[in-house]
């Protein structure tokens, strides 16, 4: 996998782990606290594909996502960078 930072928009190049994330595009939703959130989206019914886990150890943060379906059946994303323990 590779991420670039084209102007502040990040990019994500990678092979599909699972079938669900075949699509042409994911959009990914940064938030602070992705555990609160996606608490919170739990509480609202929705779809879960995969649970909030660690995808990346960057330097000085952990990068998380959770996903999920949109309305139309889309996998969508939460994302947070999770800061190391000092």
């Amino acid at each position: 996998m590779a991420f670039f930072d084209c102007g502040g928009v990040r990019l994500y190049l990678g092979i599909p782990e699972r079938p669900e994330f075949k699509s042409t595009a994911i959009i990914y939703y940064r938030v602070d606290d992705i555990q609160q959130v996606w608490k919170s989206c739990m509480g609202k019914g929705v779809n879960v594909v995969s649970k909030p886990h660690m995808i990346s150890r960057m330097e000085g943060h952990e990068l998380w996502m959770g996903f999920f379906n949109d309305p139309d059946d889309n996998v969508a994303a939460i994302m947070s960078e999770v800061p190391l323990a000092s």
